[in-house]
């Protein structure tokens, strides 16, 4: 094998390596959770009472805009701040972030430690685009 086409395959497995990380990263492969609209989400919040709202944005984000009746537990503190959800650990939550890649995250994290995550896609972006109200200071 030549130089040049040891080069390409360097190039070929770095470009391949790495649109797979963007779809791991983005949940489109490798979920083990729900995605759901941000439509989808307000009308279960609206029905539901056996369910819990969790944005895992930053406090200052938060503090910002958030729906309404949000639990805030930043990506970076959930692994240690499980217990804030044990009571409802039977119940589905619905997971939100500014765009869906923090929020894929976290959903991964519920579901390693037995949680059922609802994946809001799109995060607090598409909750307003689709004129979904929000609670700002």
């Amino acid at each position: 094998m030549t130089k040049k086409h040891l080069t390409t395959l360097f190039y070929s497995l770095a470009f391949a390596g790495v649109a797979v990380y963007l779809a791991y990263v983005k949940g489109w492969i490798l979920t083990d959770f729900e995605s759901i609209s941000p439509k989808s989400a307000y009308e279960l919040l609206q029905n539901e009472n056996n369910i819990t709202l969790l944005d895992v944005r930053t406090a200052e984000e938060f503090l910002k805009e958030h729906i309404a009746g949000a639990t805030l537990i930043p990506v970076q503190e959930l692994s240690q701040n499980l217990s804030k959800l044990t009571p409802v650990k039977d119940q589905k939550i619905i997971v939100y972030c500014h765009s869906g890649t923090r929020s894929i995250t976290a959903s991964r994290i519920l579901v390693e430690n037995g949680f059922v995550p609802l994946n809001v896609t799109g995060g607090i972006i598409a909750w307003k685009a689709q004129g979904l109200s929000v609670t700002t200071l």
